[in-house]
């Protein structure tokens, strides 16, 4: 799945594709070559679900504090959060952003 199309999908289909490939797999009847091949789809969305569930988690620890440790509401730029992930969520200032 291309990631246009990932994004084209809400994490609740994505999560009850998930949920439907776990089942399909638990029911334990399917030749070895098609639980691969749902093996490997469980994972994909696994990942993909992981990943949208880190964003949300960004976003609101963007929302939590700012600079001085007081709430505020900023807008969320991806940029912005890849750079807060890479960084270990230190501001260019120094301070530490984290929210605990």
């Amino acid at each position: 799945m291309k990631k246009t199309e990932v994004r084209g999908k809400t994490f609740e289909v994505q999560l009850a594709a998930l949920e439907k490939v776990v089942r399909e797999l638990e029911r334990g009847d399917l030749p070895l070559e098609e639980s691969l091949k749902l093996f490997e789809d469980g994972v994909r969305l696994s990942r993909e679900c992981q990943e949208r569930l880190s964003q949300a988690e960004r976003r609101i620890e963007v929302l939590l504090r700012d600079g001085e440790g007081r709430p505020v509401l900023s807008a969320f730029d991806e940029e912005d959060a890849n750079d807060f992930t890479r960084t270990g969520k230190i501001d260019e200032a120094g301070n530490d952003e984290s929210v605990f």
